[in-house]
């Protein structure tokens, strides 16, 4: 029964948690949106400053919430990769400053990983195999998870991922940063249907499309243009229905995908993680068109699908069961794929 100090900083969350198993202790989160909102996007630099004005408080804020000490720390885990570095980096070093003066072992986080996990929080009995559908905004992908620390990449996105395509949509439609939320509340009151708007499809070498990678540059285009002919008409620009009929196309393609992939490698479990796990309309599909598969299919609680630390706590306390620990020479990395992950460890 390990209990994880966790800290998570590869984007524009300073997060930190104490986790036992797959049970959260506490789980704080220093959102960072009012500080990138007036760029429209995140700014690595303003984001690494933010991280390293937080840590600190987040990490005595994580003790007082649980109402634990040191004593019971059993390991301490920070994300390692993928992310931004420089943020990275702000978690990394607290974290294996820690290690070193606490004298507890240190285990670097593979984000996506972290993603993973976030689906034993809300059904600690899960069990591999099963494929996890990981959409945010930096990554698109069905991922084949064997067992803690054996991943399989079966689809992905070969241009944009699904969270930034709702960030330059919203843009299109003037509706400010972040895009999921605001598209999701104002995709409620329009018509889905209302726009015929591409879903990306991948060719293939020998004909046909790639039946689970995932394209949504076409789609953004699609959107952009079909804004530029609307506001050559007179009247007022549908917003709510361009918002509904983006999002229903987003969902129906990373549905179709995740539910073939799951009933070619006869998998029972589709479990779904990153911000993109949130959208209400994605949520219905999925779960409409798993019914009709006979397919179980798992969200995480909704504060567990933003990036947070008690996902990665999640996993590091998988890790550390196993007995796994990384060096503390481990640095950040801006990229690394899911299929290297026990390249963190040096005893497995």
């Amino acid at each position: 029964m390990a209990q994880v100090l966790a800290i998570e900083t590869s984007c524009d969350e300073t997060s930190v948690a104490i986790v036992k198993n797959c049970q959260v202790l506490s789980n704080v989160v220093t959102s960072q949106i009012s500080q990138h909102q007036v760029y429209g996007g995140v700014v690595p630099e303003v984001a690494s400053r933010c991280h390293l004005e937080t840590v600190n408080q987040a990490i005595a804020q994580a003790f007082r919430d649980a109402q634990t000490d040191w004593g019971a720390i059993d390991g301490i885990a920070a994300t390692c990769t993928p992310g931004l570095v420089g943020a990275l980096l702000v978690g990394l070093t607290a974290g294996k400053t820690l290690a070193i003066v606490h004298s507890k072992p240190f285990l670097g986080i593979h984000h996506l990983e972290g993603h993973i996990h976030a689906s034993y929080l809300a059904e600690p009995e899960l069990q591999p195999p099963f494929l996890c559908l990981l959409v945010s905004g930096g990554h698109t992908s069905l991922i084949y998870v064997k067992d803690c620390g054996t991943y399989q990449t079966l689809g992905q996105t070969r241009d944009d991922a699904a969270g930034e395509a709702f960030d330059k949509v919203a843009r299109l439609l003037n509706l400010g940063y972040p895009g999921g939320p605001v598209i999701d509340k104002i995709a409620r009151s329009g018509n889905p249907k209302a726009f015929a708007l591409p879903e990306g499809k991948i060719s293939l070498p020998e004909g046909g499309y790639h039946p689970y990678d995932s394209s949504f540059s076409g789609l953004k285009t699609a959107v952009m243009r079909l804004v530029e002919k609307l506001q050559a008409e007179p009247g007022e620009m549908p917003i709510a229905d361009l918002a509904a009929s983006f999002q229903a196309t987003v969902a129906k393609s990373l549905t179709k995908r995740a539910i073939a992939c799951a009933t070619d490698y006869g998998l029972d479990t589709i479990v779904v993680g990153g911000g993109v796990a949130a959208n209400s309309s994605l949520r219905s599909h999925l779960q409409t068109a798993a019914i009709a598969h006979n397919l179980r299919v798992i969200f995480p609680p909704l504060k567990y699908c933003t990036d947070n630390a008690a996902m990665i706590g999640c996993a590091a306390a998988a890790h550390l069961n196993r007995g796994h620990h990384s060096p503390l020479t481990l640095g950040a990395k801006s990229r690394m794929a899911i299929a290297d992950v026990m390249n963190l460890y040096q005893n497995h």
